[in-house]
């Protein structure tokens, strides 16, 4: 394939010959993200919120401390990003990664945490190696039609407490959403 324009030793070129740069790749990465949005979305969808985290994170504390438990609670969005991290008083800083990885896991694997805590118990130790798991009871997805648009994780007490908190946060959706929406 011979080239009609020269370039500079290690300067990368694509198929057609033209330089690949950092701008180049930025506009292609970005019209395939729209493209691939609008695709997936069929228009609109919902996605979740600085606002609406701010929400789920009030009723998962109000629960957190109606029980006394000091926890960490944290917001994910669909990919798994942080959006939003709470760590009430007196709370074990360690319990501050797990929170997030709880929630990690509930969104990209779209699924409760403790599955996979579940699977781990059961003898299926393979899924401690999945890349992005945190198989520990405590992350909950937050759905709006069926669909997973982040997820909640509590980390800091029991097991079976930090789930519930982070059921408490994520059972506020429907309410929220219709608020939100107003």
């Amino acid at each position: 394939m011979s080239r009609s324009r020269a370039f500079p030793e290690g300067v990368q070129t694509g198929r057609n010959g033209e330089e690949l740069n950092y701008e180049n790749g930025l506009q292609f990465g970005f019209r395939f993200l729209v493209i691939r949005c609008n695709i997936a979305a069929g228009g609109t969808a919902k996605v979740l919120t600085l606002g609406l985290a701010k929400t789920l994170v009030a009723a998962a504390e109000a629960e957190a401390k109606k029980r006394g438990a000091t926890v960490v609670i944290a917001v994910v969005d669909d990919g798994g990003q942080l959006i939003l991290l709470e760590r009430l008083d007196d709370t074990q800083v360690a319990s501050v990664e797990v929170a997030i990885g709880k929630a990690r896991t509930a969104a990209i694997f779209r699924r409760p945490s403790k599955e996979f805590e579940d699977q781990v118990r059961n003898g299926r130790v393979a899924a401690l190696a999945l890349p992005g798991a945190t198989p520990l009871q405590g992350g909950i997805p937050i759905t709006v039609e069926g669909k997973v648009i982040g997820a909640i994780g509590a980390s800091g007490n029991s097991p079976q407490e930090d789930e519930e908190i982070a059921l408490a946060g994520a059972a506020l959706t429907p309410t929220a959403v219709q608020e939100e929406g107003k």
